[in-house]
């Protein structure tokens, strides 16, 4: 028979083990506000959810409807229906046992299975499902269990119950920078002051040009062939009284990807800015 003294010892040494071989929970990632970068949102906890998502609606004097929902952390995108319950929504893979949520889009960004950036646009808002107004009901979970939303390393918690007592200003894609992304473009194409068509600058030669960020603006083209980004860049003929730097030409003008993609050559996803 084994003595107390030797059976204790083994479940010590077993403990031990069991301690070492342990996989440690994965760090989540660096989320960001699902909304694009320096709007002011403001957020509700509906008490009735089963997970601990948050619903937001934007509160800067721009319309909730139709604003470009973004990926909070890159990952893998999925996209799911369910019109009686989310609507339209897109699920992100993070990696390590992370996902995040985005209900009752409008419509999707991305392909199904795509991989997306964090800051890139995967939808837009809406009020599809069960919804009585357009919003971004957004859940983060860990090996598929809601936990408390976490934004820029700070918790959202405690949730208030209904909307314009907390508010949050977006960070997500304020990137830019000086990087400079090589893109083809099929034919000259008038650059603005902005992502509209409002102060013509000058014109972007076809060819191989850098760009340095992409924003959303005004649509360009229709039916088959349109695209809502644009492309700050350098121009190459200058009008009159303008600098033609940091003016803007429309992603329509790519040679290569679809609908409301900008990416460089290689394909990388050109940021936000």
């Amino acid at each position: 028979m084994r003595s107390p003294l030797r059976i204790a010892l083994l479940a010590l040494v077993a403990l031990v083990a069991g301690l070492l071989t342990a996989t440690p929970a994965a760090a989540a990632p660096n989320f960001k506000a699902p909304y694009p970068c320096g709007q002011q949102w403001t957020y509700s906890h509906h008490s009735a959810e089963v997970r601990l998502a948050l619903d937001f609606v934007r509160t800067d004097g721009g319309t909730t409807a139709g604003t470009p929902v973004l990926a909070s952390a890159a990952g893998t995108a999925y996209r799911y229906s369910q019109p009686s319950g989310a609507g339209n929504y897109i699920a992100i893979d993070h990696g390590g046992g992370w996902q995040t949520y985005y209900f009752h889009l409008s419509a999707y960004s991305v392909a199904n299975g795509a991989q997306v950036a964090q800051g890139q646009q995967i939808g837009v808002t809406g009020s599809t499902g069960n919804s009585t107004g357009a919003h971004i009901h957004y859940e983060q979970l860990y090996n598929g269990v809601g936990q408390n939303i976490v934004l820029n390393g700070q918790s959202l918690a405690p949730y208030p119950g209904a909307y314009y007592s907390k508010y949050l200003t977006s960070d997500n894609g304020c990137g830019g920078g000086t990087a400079k992304y090589w893109v083809d473009t099929f034919a000259n194409a008038t650059g603005y002051a902005a992502a509209n068509t409002a102060d013509a600058q000058g014109v972007l030669n076809a060819g191989t040009n850098y760009v340095y960020c992409k924003v959303w603006g005004a649509q360009i083209g229709s039916g088959s062939a349109y695209n809502h980004w644009w492309l700050r860049t350098d121009l190459d003929t200058v009008y009159a009284g303008k600098s033609g730097r940091n003016a803007y030409v429309s992603a329509y003008y790519l040679s290569r990807w679809g609908n409301d993609e900008a990416r460089d050559n290689n394909g990388a996803v050109i940021p936000d800015c």
